[in-house]
């Protein structure tokens, strides 16, 4: 008997053995999805800022990354081309990049940048036919990015290489152009009768309207309606054509996508996608401070967005940066964007260090900026500023100068006075980034370029296993 009770802890023991190598193995697999994510969003940064080094030494881990590709499946390809970075289109092709991948939209950009080149150059917007597909028209392959974007030499290699500029049909390709959705406007233009309410949901209110999760052609939007009672009210107009005006020049994976506007008929409305996670202040306000690997993660992805919104010489201040305005692409918290651009201001600039005058007391009381409070001329930096409480809140679990109120917070912070850093995972580097980041001078802020630089060596310098899952849900 006691021979027979062993046999069957033995089986039993062997049963659990292999259970835990079972899940021990899809935890692996789990851990190599997320490293491959991850290096995904390291490839396409990389392309972006034509880093060919990085890009070769990425490719020559790992020649899958390739072909990687981000939510709306575009590929490095696609972003080299769209550029004109020649020597890193080299590079992909060189490893085997599939030169007619093509965007989730399979459409092309020809006829749309046309219109919009010509549009912007009539306003006088100089590089009219660059400046129409750096600014959100749809595409397709990397052909039709460098078509579009007038990038010669660009045309001519992919063309060598056997490049396609359109959509394909079957199992050839050939010409499919895209009408706009209305007559005589951009194809950003929606037509109202196009939104679903029926099972509308309102996610968010303001003064002028609501912010309204519907669908658009199945698809689900978050769509900010202006209230009808104000939809001739000049000053309402006229913001609502200014956030629009913003939104469809901005394509960036850490960006809110624009999809389209209601211009023609009232009520007014704008359609951005739609992200199922919610923003970052409710986040927060459920999960109270975050690990050091967690929120240096959620730095980098609002970095990478702010350092794009700042590229020269069109630069977009934000003037409105915190956690509500930050967006989770969904539940996992894995992916974060940048939004609302109501406040933002468009800028050309001649020089990286130009000063603005521009109205005081712009943004939110809690995350301004001293300079912005005291009506003194401000910059981009106010958006660092803005950064910097963000990234303390999330370390510390609560908002900065919460004892007080908005206001009087905003008044403590022009004073001179700083939140206390209180929690205990700050690395000396990482306190050194955020009191760099509040600094009271505006030249001692660094660049969100030169934040990235320095969330990614304090990143590589904490031991974690926490992974970041970027570009694919």
């Amino acid at each position: 008997m006691n021979s027979v009770r062993t046999d069957g802890n033995n089986g039993a023991g062997e049963a659990c053995d292999s259970s835990a190598r079972s899940s021990s193995a899809s935890g692996k697999q789990k851990e190599k999805e997320k490293a491959r994510v991850s290096r995904t969003s390291l490839i396409l940064w990389h392309t972006h800022q034509n880093d060919v080094a990085a890009v070769r030494k990425l490719l020559e881990e790992d020649p899958d990354l390739v072909n990687a590709h981000d939510y709306d499946k575009r590929t490095p390809l696609h972003v080299a081309a769209l550029h004109g970075w020649v020597g890193i289109a080299k590079c992909l092709i060189e490893f085997g990049a599939d030169v007619n991948s093509q965007d989730r939209w399979k459409n092309t950009c020809c006829c749309a940048c046309e219109i919009m080149a010509a549009t912007w150059n009539d306003k006088g917007g100089g590089d009219g036919e660059a400046n129409a597909v750096e600014r959100g028209w749809q595409v397709a392959t990397p052909l039709a990015d460098a078509e579009g974007a007038k990038k010669r030499s660009m045309i001519e290699l992919l063309s060598s290489n056997g490049g396609l500029s359109f959509g394909q049909n079957g199992s050839h390709f050939e010409p499919k152009p895209v009408p706009p959705p209305l007559p005589s406007k951009c194809d950003w233009e929606i037509d109202p009768s196009e939104l679903d309410f029926s099972v509308a949901t309102i996610i968010g209110k303001g003064s002028f309207g609501e912010i309204i999760k519907a669908y658009w052609r199945g698809t689900p939007v978050a769509i900010k309606r202006i209230l009808p009672s104000l939809s001739d009210d000049r000053l309402v107009i006229q913001d609502f054509r200014h956030e629009v005006n913003v939104l469809v020049k901005l394509r960036h994976p850490n960006v809110v996508q624009f999809l389209g506007a209601v211009t023609d008929k009232k009520p007014l409305m704008l359609v951005t996608e739609y992200l199922r996670g919610g923003d970052l202040h409710q986040y927060l306000k459920e999960m109270s401070s975050l690990s050091p690997q967690v929120a240096i993660n959620f730095a980098l992805d609002i970095a990478r967005g702010m350092a794009y919104l700042h590229n020269e010489p069109n630069v977009i201040i934000h003037r409105d940066l915190k956690p509500r305005n930050v967006l989770l692409v969904n539940a996992n918290a894995d992916h974060l964007k940048v939004g609302d651009f109501g406040l933002s201001k468009l800028l050309s600039t001649q020089n990286a260090h130009d000063v603005y005058k521009m109205t005081g007391e712009t943004g939110s009381y809690r995350y301004m900026a001293p300079e912005v409070f005291k009506h003194r001329k401000y910059d981009k930096k106010v958006d660092v500023f803005s950064f910097a409480m963000i990234l303390y809140e999330m370390l510390e679990g609560e908002a900065p100068f919460l004892s007080h109120e908005p206001y009087e917070a905003a008044k403590i912070v022009a004073e001179g006075n700083r939140p206390k850093i209180r929690a205990k995972g700050y690395t000396p580097e990482l306190r050194d980034l955020i009191e760099l980041c509040w600094a009271a001078e505006i030249n001692k802020r660094p660049s969100f370029l030169d934040i990235l630089k320095r969330l990614e060596r304090i990143k590589d310098s904490l031991s974690s296993d926490h992974s970041w899952n970027i570009f694919i849900q």
